[in-house]
C-alpha cells in the first residue's frame, strides 16, 4: 500500500484526492477554503455579482442568464436566487441524463411549476450510450457522455438564443479539494473544462469514437470563434457567495418543491442530492474504488466543513457506508451498457486501486482503515 495513505486531520479527504493539497496541520485545501470563506469580506464578490448582472440585463423582456438545472438543490436555489432576489430573467437547461430516477423527474417537473421558463435536451441516446460506455470502460466515468454535455451543450443553447451569461453551482475544484487556480477567478473556459473536468480525456475519448460528427453536435462546444462573438461569461455561483449544498437544499425544498427519496441513497447516508439519474450510483462506485473515499466520505466532509458533524462521526459514517457494491441498479447497468456481468466486472477491477483494495469472494475489499 501507498506509504503516504492519510486523510485530512478536519475533514476525511483522502491524499489520493485528485489535485488535493494539505497544509502544515494536514488540513486539506477545501477545509482551508471553508477557514477563508468565513473570513473574507464578500461585500466585493457581491458588487461584482450586481454589477455582473447590471451588464447582461435584459431591456427588451428576453433571457438574460441561463442556468442548468437537474431538478435539484443547486440548480434550482441559483434559478430561484436569480429570478426572485434579483430580478433576472433566466433561461433554464436540462440534459436528459441516462437511466434517469422518477425521484428526479418529479423534482425538476415541480420547480418548472414555480414559474420558470426551461428546455429539456435530449441528446442522441445512441451516441450518449456509446460515449458513455467508452467514459466507464476507458476513463472510469460511467456518464462520461452527460457529463460533457452538461457543459457543451448548454453552451450550445447559449450560443443558439445569444444568451451570454450562464452560471453553473459549485465549483467543486475549490470547494471540495482539488485545484484552487480558479478559487479568485469568476470565469470558466472550455480548455479547464477540459483539463479539470474532463480529466484531460476529452480528445483521448473522442478519437476513439466511429460516429459521424453531425451526431456529436451537443456533445462538442461551440467554435472558439462563436464564444468570443457571443462574449460568453461562463461562471459559478459558488465564486459570488459562501456556497452552502444544504442551504441551497433547504431553498429548494420551501420554494421549488424539491422532495427527498424515503430512504438513504446508495453508498451514503443523506436522501436529499444526487437523486436524478442511476448512474450516480456507479459514478460514486467507482470513485471508491480508484481512490479510497466514495460517497459517504464526500457527504461527511461537507457536514463536517459547515459544522453540522464532528470527525469523529464523519469516520462512523464512513466506515459504514463507503464499501457498497451497486447491487440496487446492476440490471440496469448490463442492460445500458449492453454487457454480461463478467464483462461489467472486468471494468470495475481494471478500475480498482490494487494498492487500496484486495479482492475477497468475488468483490473488492479495503487494505486501509479510515482514521
Amino acid at each position: 500500500m501507498e506509504q503516504k495513505l492519510f486523510w485530512c486531520k478536519n475533514c476525511l479527504n483522502m491524499s489520493t484526492r485528485p489535485r488535493i493539497q494539505f497544509d502544515e496541520r494536514g488540513w486539506c485545501n477545501a477545509c482551508q477554503w471553508m477557514e477563508e470563506k468565513k473570513r473574507m469580506d464578500w461585500a466585493p464578490r457581491k458588487k461584482e455579482l450586481t454589477e455582473l448582472l447590471d451588464r447582461y440585463r435584459s431591456k427588451s423582456g428576453g433571457f438574460d442568464c441561463i442556468v442548468p438545472v437537474s431538478g435539484g438543490k443547486d440548480g434550482c436555489s441559483i434559478a430561484y436566487r436569480l429570478k426572485n432576489l434579483y430580478g433576472m430573467h433566466p433561461l433554464t437547461v436540462t440534459v436528459r441524463p441516462a437511466l434517469e430516477l422518477s425521484i428526479g423527474n418529479e423534482n425538476l417537473l415541480s420547480f418548472i411549476n414555480k414559474g420558470f421558463n426551461h428546455i429539456h435536451i435530449t441528446p442522441d441516446v445512441d451516441v450518449m450510450r456509446k460515449i458513455n460506455k467508452l467514459g466507464f470502460i476507458e476513463r472510469g466515468f460511467p456518464y462520461y457522455g452527460w457529463l460533457i454535455a452538461i457543459l457543451s451543450a448548454v453552451m450550445r443553447v447559449a450560443v443558439y438564443f445569444n444568451i451570454p451569461l450562464l452560471f453553473y453551482g459549485e465549483d467543486g475544484e475549490v470547494e471540495y479539494g482539488g485545484s484552487i487556480e480558479s478559487k479568485h477567478k469568476s470565469g470558466l473556459d472550455v480548455e479547464h473544462m477540459k483539463r479539470v473536468y474532463f480529466e484531460s480525456g476529452y480528445d483521448k475519448v473522442f478519437n476513439q469514437l466511429d460516429i459521424d460528427k453531425k451526431d456529436l453536435y451537443f456533445f462538442t462546444f461551440p467554435d472558439e470563434e462563436e464564444l468570443l462573438e457571443r462574449k460568453l461569461h461562463v461562471t459559478h455561483w459558488s465564486y459570488f457567495e459562501a456556497w452552502d449544498s444544504y442551504q441551497n437544499y433547504l431553498m429548494a425544498k420551501e420554494h421549488c418543491g424539491l422532495k427527498e427519496i424515503d430512504t438513504t441513497n446508495e453508498g451514503t447516508f443523506t436522501n436529499f442530492a444526487q437523486n436524478d439519474q442511476a448512474l450516480y450510483s456507479l459514478h460514486a462506485y467507482i470513485m471508491y474504488l480508484k481512490f479510497g473515499f466514495g460517497r459517504a466520505t464526500q457527504d461527511a466532509g461537507i457536514d463536517i466543513r459547515r459544522g453540522a458533524m464532528t470527525r469523529d462521526q464523519g469516520v462512523e459514517l464512513v466506515r459504514l457506508y463507503d464499501n457498497y457494491y451497486p447491487d440496487k441498479f446492476l440490471d440496469l447497468y448490463l442492460e445500458y451498457y449492453q454487457m454480461a456481468r463478467d464483462e461489467f466486472d472486468e471494468v470495475l477491477d481494471k478500475w480498482a486501486n490494487k494498492r487500496l483494495f484486495e479482492k475477497v469472494n468475488g468483490r473488492w475489499q479495503p487494505i486501509f482503515r479510515v482514521e
